[in-house]
């Protein structure tokens, strides 16, 4: 039997036994039910007494969506935790996160899913962090990507998170999870899978090839990713002997979608349902509806969250919102607005995201948004990949420059010159780049999500 000690969240635990003969897992060949879930927690539970975490203890969970990842990031909660979950691909970044999270205690979940203790700081505190343990609250600490800047520590009470998913019920389905731990995004999908009673997929790895297989081995009906990831699934043309008839829908987010890249999902998958999600780890996810497979315009709120458009910028005031940064001033405006930076249009209802406000190349006055160059560059053949930056320039003060990844080996002033005349019938002049280089380096971080900071 569960304790239910997890406060404002221990409703989790009745939700779960709902579904608790429902498979909930499968990993590695192996399949864990609903019921084994609870079994597990209430071991951790047990565990976590014996090894002296403390309630309001902060805790960093380093791993992936293994069995005891889960179990423990449940556990933990319940036992009003405040967690950290790190990915191991941001290792080198630990000490620093460990610094600004105020870790007390450490758990690592290797890739045999043993798990292992060791101390942290035990003095370390911080104004938000006692917050929640004076109102006797888990929580989660995530970090920002940080693709534009530094990443920043933010703090979200677990029971703002997990309220929606109290009532709501959806139909289960069969989901492969590909957004890590460590992302909101990927966090907000294990929770939805988990309270709707769902089946969660892993693969071998995040590449084409294992996410195909692990699709067409487990019947996948649900595949989450990133722009950056969908373009992957496009240039490996690895779909070739895999059923992946099973797939009903693809959701993405995180980063602006090229529309080259949404029309040829599209093209791959024509009877799978594309959805475009909006969240930020500040805000948590949010309700979105599509205008249709092919387009990347997207009605934006639901219950618990208010929009508005401001100076072309879409600000959002949401009850899931984080209490602040550990390592940041708070980004809220007195009446608890948060501007999201994402510049937009609008269309009635609807909203298309042109970019990050930061992310905007002005040339000579006008807005150039990468993602919209980008998709013009990734319908060029032989662009596996692109990146587009601004560079300063002492005339217009700045122009646009292009770094792409080629499928084959290319002269490289033949490559230049195909590529300005295709963007030549596709953009306006001052939108074309003008410099344009050739690199076999990764444009993309550990998150999928294209690296800007350069």
């Amino acid at each position: 039997m569960i304790t239910e000690s997890g406060g404002d969240i221990s409703w989790v635990t009745d939700k779960l036994r709902e579904t608790q003969d429902s498979e909930f897992l499968i990993f590695k060949g192996q399949t864990f039910t609903y019921d084994d879930l609870l079994t597990r927690i209430s071991f951790f539970q047990k565990e976590l007494e014996q090894n002296g975490i403390r309630e309001g203890e902060c805790v960093a969970l380093i791993g992936d969506y293994s069995p005891n990842a889960i179990f423990l990031l449940l556990a933990l909660l319940l036992n009003r935790n405040i967690v950290v979950p790190l990915s191991n691909e941001s290792r080198e970044k630990h000490l620093d996160m460990f610094e600004d999270a105020k870790v007390n205690q450490i758990i690592e979940i290797n890739e045999n899913d043993s798990w292992t203790l060791r101390e942290g700081s035990k003095s370390a505190s911080h104004p938000l962090l006692d917050d929640l343990r004076e109102r006797g609250e888990s929580g989660i600490i995530i970090f920002t990507s940080g693709t534009s800047g530094k990443s920043k520590a933010s703090v979200l009470s677990a029971g703002r998170l997990l309220e929606k998913y109290k009532t709501a019920k959806r139909k289960p389905l069969r989901t492969l999870i590909f957004l890590k731990l460590d992302h909101i995004g990927g966090i907000n999908t294990l929770f939805a899978i988990l309270f709707n009673g769902g089946t969660i997929v892993t693969s071998d790895s995040r590449t084409p090839e294992s996410v195909y297989r692990a699709v067409d081995k487990h019947a996948v009906q649900v595949l989450p990713a990133t722009p950056t990831f969908l373009n992957m699934l496009l240039m490996s043309k690895a779909d070739a002997g895999y059923n992946l008839s099973s797939l009903q829908l693809i959701t993405y987010g995180t980063e602006p979608m090229p529309l080259s890249t949404l029309r040829g999902i599209h093209r791959l998958f024509p009877g799978v349902r594309l959805k475009q999600t909006y969240g930020l780890t500040e805000l948590g996810i949010f309700s979105t509806k599509s205008k249709d497979s092919q387009s990347t315009w997207m009605k934006v709120g639901g219950a618990g969250t208010e929009t508005k458009i401001t100076g072309g910028t879409l600000w959002v005031r949401s009850e899931s919102a984080m209490l602040g940064y550990l390592n940041a001033p708070s980004p809220f405006d007195e009446d608890g607005w948060y501007d999201t930076g994402d510049q937009v249009e609008t269309d009635g209802e609807y909203i298309r995201i042109l970019g990050r406000k930061s992310e905007i190349i002005n040339v000579g006055g006008e807005k150039v948004f990468p993602a919209e160059v980008e998709s013009v560059f990734l319908e060029i053949p032989n662009v596996r990949d692109v990146l587009i930056t601004g560079r300063k320039n002492p005339i217009t003060g700045e122009i646009v420059a292009a770094e792409a990844v080629l499928e084959k080996e290319e002269d490289i002033k033949s490559f230049r010159k195909r590529a300005v005349a295709h963007c030549r019938q596709k953009l306006q002049p001052y939108q074309i780049p003008q410099i344009i280089s050739v690199t076999d380096r990764k444009l993309s971080n550990d998150r999928f999500k294209k690296i800007r900071n350069v």
